[in-house]
């Protein structure tokens, strides 16, 4: 039995296994330029953060249904069961699929067919976070979040995510004051490519109440102690971040530094379908490579649950943190 955890970065697109990918073009009518499944494995292969989203959403183009959309959930909660994940806080794009005509309400509606029963069907509980694609521009973000309000019961908190460089969290100000407005949690990328000051910025402008990476923060050492002080969440993806060149190895990887300086961090997978791993595999990485004790793995899977948005549910929290407490390694 896997250690319980919750996963808190996770982008449902990023969960998209060839095998899956293959099934929904055929079913879609929609044509791959890959003659296998082992040729669109091999395609996942990047230089950088780029070269990876350029893959990522030339294959949301397999999603068109409320039906794709449930088979996309559903195979990455079977996973995250299997790996010890209790709950999940789940990532989508919008923007990524009403640019190519597909409605806001087939992706929340097909999403949450499966997230909706996600507690009967594989004992995990779910959150839906909706992300602003951080390329485009205030206006279309903006324009998205008012078209997901007939969705709010559904829709837990936004997020910002795609290419950092040059896209500083200060652009979506506005939208971030409106999602607020409307009782939204906020989370936001920050520090993966971009500088500490983009953590800043995600903090004082954006209000946001965990980072998504983060891992920057190491080279401002007052930003560091103000995260250990207010204790803000850091997700981190040690997978994503050698495979998308934010570290050279996982060797490399500043997860204990992190973790020395008493910061509240946490563990996942990002978009474990192109990273090779999910936050299970990424669990046993960390700890096989970086050497983490059973009680630093414990304070992972802890602070998981601690950094969740469990606010309105703390019965549920507690429980789930019992389970932490009581689990036997082998």
């Amino acid at each position: 039995m896997p250690l319980p955890k919750a996963e808190l970065h996770l982008h449902i697109e990023g969960t998209l296994e060839p095998e899956l990918a293959f099934e929904l073009a055929a079913r879609n009518g929609v044509p791959l330029p890959y003659a296998t499944v082992g040729d669109l494995r091999a395609a996942y292969d990047f230089k950088d953060l780029q070269s990876f989203l350029d893959l990522y959403y030339e294959l949301t183009a397999v999603l068109r249904t409320e039906r794709d959309f449930e088979d996309l959930a559903d195979a990455y909660l079977a996973r995250a069961a299997a790996q010890g994940v209790r709950h999940a806080e789940i990532f989508f794009d919008p923007q990524a699929h009403t640019r190519r005509g597909v409605a806001l309400g087939t992706v929340v509606e097909g999403l949450w067919r499966a997230l909706g029963r996600g507690e009967d069907s594989h004992g995990v509980s779910t959150r839906l976070i909706m992300c602003f694609l951080r390329d485009e521009s205030a206006e279309s973000a903006l324009e998205t979040l008012r078209a997901a309000e007939p969705y709010l019961d559904r829709i837990a908190g936004v997020g910002l995510d795609s290419a950092e460089a040059g896209h500083p969290p200060a652009k979506f100000r506005e939208v971030y004051e409106a999602a607020a407005a409307l009782g939204l949690r906020r989370v936001a990328h920050a520090g993966e490519e971009g500088p500490p000051e983009y953590i800043r910025q995600a903090l004082d402008v954006l209000g946001v109440e965990r980072v998504d990476h983060g891992l920057r923060c190491l080279e401002d050492p007052e930003l560091v102690a103000r995260l250990a002080r207010e204790r803000i969440p850091l997700t981190l993806c040690p997978l994503s971040n050698v495979r998308l060149r934010a570290v050279d190895t996982l060797a490399d990887h500043p997860l204990p530094a992190l973790l020395d300086a008493g910061l509240l961090c946490t563990v996942n997978s990002d978009d474990p379908a192109y990273f090779g791993g999910y936050v299970g595999d990424t669990f046993d990485a960390v700890r096989d490579t970086l050497g983490l004790t059973e009680d630093r793995l414990r304070e992972l899977a802890r602070n998981s649950f601690l950094a969740a948005f469990l606010d309105h549910d703390e019965e549920r929290r507690a429980r789930y943190l019992a389970e932490v407490e009581a689990y036997v390694f082998p």
